[in-house]
């Protein structure tokens, strides 16, 4: 027995429908698609109202330092250096009679250098002497020709003054200087003393005369 398809429940007769019904929900789910973007993807469009600003821009330009050619010469050995054999004559302008074993041979004295005058010396070749001794008789003097000071006994001030001197180059005493001294009493009696010093006999450096600078110690006891 033969089956027999009803035309209604045939969907083939359809099928002209239903792809058109599928082109049209396509279209439109594609149009739908492109419709919806979502914000991030969307270009606004930019407000024409502000107009760019053109800044100018300067190019800066520096200026490129000279370059100075130096010429540097190198000059050959050869014209510098000339390696003569040992048995070749040489001939020189120098005539060798001025070097003659018998000529004389003439010395040109040295002057000593002189000595500068403001200069002072603490030892000299030769030191000055008073009355013909050393410091020690110029201490000695002074030892007798001062006088300890009445303020100094009555405060029972005593002690020693160190004081320093220059004998100039006429031998006499200058530049007297106190160092050291425990009163002002004291010191003004030894400088009165010093400044009333005879002459000495200058001191000599090089045979010239010369100022020569000492130190010399005043004491200044009580004897009891």
């Amino acid at each position: 027995m033969e089956t027999k398809k009803s035309f209604k429940a045939d969907l083939g007769n359809k099928r002209g429908l239903l792809l058109e019904i599928g082109l049209v929900v396509t279209l439109v789910l594609v149009v739908t698609a492109f419709a919806y973007t979502p914000k991030e993807y969307r270009i606004e469009q930019p407000d024409l109202t502000y107009a760019p600003v053109e800044v100018e821009m300067t190019e800066i330009t520096r200026e490129k330092p000279r370059e100075t050619a130096r010429k540097v010469e190198i000059k050959p050995i050869a014209d510098v250096i000339q390696i003569v054999r040992n048995d070749r004559k040489i001939q020189t302008d120098i005539p060798f009679n001025e070097f003659d074993e018998m000529t004389p041979i003439e010395l040109v004295p040295v002057e000593p250098e002189s000595v500068v005058d403001d200069e002072v010396f603490l030892v000299a070749e030769t030191m000055p002497s008073f009355m013909d001794g050393t410091i020690e008789t110029f201490r000695a003097w002074v030892m007798q020709n001062v006088k300890f000071p009445q303020i100094a006994l009555e405060n029972n001030i005593h002690g020693r003054v160190v004081l320093s001197f220059v004998i100039d180059k006429d031998g006499r005493l200058t530049n007297v200087e106190v160092l050291q001294a425990p009163d002002r009493s004291l010191a003004e009696e030894a400088v009165r003393v010093l400044n009333k010093s005879p002459k000495w006999s200058p001191g000599k450096q090089r045979n010239q005369t010369v100022r020569v600078k000492f130190t010399l110690p005043v004491d200044f006891r009580v004897q009891n």
